[in-house]
């Protein structure tokens, strides 16, 4: 079996390079990668897509990211900054420097799923009728008007876990487990930041993600 542990956070982004789409799990501020996320922000790269519930905190833990524009377009549920005055990626989104591709959260979760079960595209009747999904392909199912909508897949996944084994098997605590499966099945690889790495097996009553879907294991701290 392969040993997916990572000895270093900058092995652990090996491979996202400019015009990379990145998926980041979490909830809001819960859950979060934060290591990986300021790894992300330190990193050379630009041009990227996030994928990810809400934006506002990326600008908390990794602000270099929209102040140096090296966002190109976000996949999101909440793009709501906090305070009166404007946050950095909402005044790009007012001056059009920054795409967004604002998603229902059900609807979110369930093109992440379709994307890790290899679904091209699914029906759903959430949306029908407002802007979001103005301009998408409609059709009726016993009198209810659905609107087509795609997969999401990515080339990397961020996720935060309590502790995997070795072999990449995964364990979430709380509100970490929102989207990081779905994230990881729908993602090329599979970056997990943990608070500890076992040597042996997780007991598969334990485990949330199977190894087979994870790429790389790093222990790091939580240092929010």
């Amino acid at each position: 079996m392969i040993d997916k542990r990572i000895e270093n956070i900058a092995a652990a982004l090996d491979g996202i390079t400019d015009g990379a789409s990145v998926m980041i799990s979490g909830f809001g501020g819960a859950g979060l990668p934060v290591v990986l996320i300021r790894a992300l922000e330190a990193a050379s790269v630009d041009n990227l897509t996030l994928i990810l519930n809400s934006l506002r905190f990326i600008e908390t833990y990794a602000p270099g990211l929209f102040a140096d524009k090296r966002v190109r377009k976000t996949v999101s549920s909440a793009a709501r900054g906090r305070g009166k005055e404007s946050s950095e990626y909402e005044l790009q989104l007012e001056q059009g420097t920054l795409e967004l591709e604002l998603v229902p959260q059900g609807t979110f979760a369930e093109r992440m799923r379709a994307g890790g079960a290899g679904i091209p595209a699914f029906y759903t009747p959430t949306g029908f009728g407002t802007k979001l999904t103005e301009g998408k392909e409609t059709r009726e199912f016993n009198g209810r008007q659905c609107v087509l909508e795609t997969a999401l897949t990515a080339d990397f996944a961020l996720m935060r876990a309590d502790v995997a084994d070795r072999w990449g098997n995964v364990s979430f605590r709380g509100t970490q487990a929102n989207f990081g499966p779905a994230m990881a099945m729908a993602s090329r690889v599979a970056v997990v930041e943990v608070e500890r790495v076992l040597d042996e097996p997780l007991p598969p009553n334990a485990i949330d993600i199977p190894g087979i879907f994870t790429q790389r294991i790093i222990a790091v701290p939580d240092e929010r």
